[in-house]
């Protein structure tokens, strides 16, 4: 038996990937910003890890130049004051191209269950939730569908509360152990509201009891000095972190999903 045990989906800790050794083995190169897989080595446990480098962050209008890394990270802090820990265990730390986000690497299953759909027809069938109308080329359009899975229903309120501007199909990974996980949440915790996802299929509708428990225990942990919200101010702005309030303390008045907002596009196109 190896001395060095590979780590397991959502095994790896945040003292590993913050002190563990740090190997890029390789480029994602269809992402927009600098991606790199790596492996980590601490102690007798090694894994295979995401590293974003802050140098290699493309700017954006909306959102202050180097801060995308900080974001992934205070997803992930929310993930975890949630209980449900939708997102990889993720951390900031240096690495070999500077400072960066370094997230664990979680292999969707082969044959995971299918979490969205385009069918033909106007109503979703059972088991599923409607998007909107999508054009499917030669002037065709299909009706695009989640699943109505209750780890996506915990996702689409995680999303609600982060303000996530950019929720697409191919940041959904199921994995192996029927656990789901949420990757790239760089465009986050923006102070005006910017929600864009694919998981609409809930709006309007009431927010389920546990997510009620949920954004009232994150109420508590955001008042000022608690740890979480100590934890989110050095990594977010002052203004996004009152907002990020706001968005808890309005889910918990209005009771029910948010609705698609006026102001902005509210479905990433392409939503892969």
């Amino acid at each position: 038996m190896s001395a060095r045990a590979a780590a397991r989906p959502g095994r790896l800790t945040a003292e590993a990937l913050t002190h563990g050794e740090l190997t890029v083995r390789g480029q994602v190169r269809e992402a927009s910003n600098a991606v790199l897989y790596c492996t980590v080595t601490h102690g007798d446990i090694s894994g295979t890890c995401v590293y974003k480098p802050v140098a290699g962050e493309r700017p954006l209008w909306d959102f202050p130049d180097g801060t995308l890394a900080q974001r992934e990270v205070a997803a992930y802090e929310l993930s975890r004051a949630t209980g449900w820990d939708l997102v990889p265990t993720t951390v900031l730390r240096d690495g070999p191209y500077g400072q960066g986000m370094v997230q664990e690497w979680i292999e969707a299953a082969p044959e995971g269950a299918e979490l969205l759909a385009l069918v033909e027809g106007e109503e979703p069938g059972p088991g599923w939730k409607p998007v909107g109308f999508a054009e499917v080329g030669e002037g065709r359009t299909a009706l695009l569908v989640h699943a109505d899975d209750e780890r996506l229903r915990r996702l689409a309120v995680l999303d609600a509360v982060i303000n996530n501007g950019d929720r697409k199909g191919g940041h959904l990974l199921p994995a192996g152990d029927g656990r789901l996980y949420a990757i790239d949440h760089g465009v986050t915790f923006n102070a005006e509201d910017k929600l864009r996802t694919l998981l609409w299929g809930w709006a309007g509708e009431p927010l389920t009891e546990e997510a009620r428990e949920v954004l009232g225990r994150l109420a508590t942990e955001l008042e000022e000095d608690a740890p979480l919200a100590a934890r989110l101010a050095g990594l977010i702005t002052a203004a996004e972190l009152a907002a990020l309030r706001a968005r808890v303390a309005d889910l918990l008045r209005t009771g029910v999903h948010p609705r698609p907002g006026g102001d902005w596009p509210p479905i990433p196109w392409p939503p892969v």
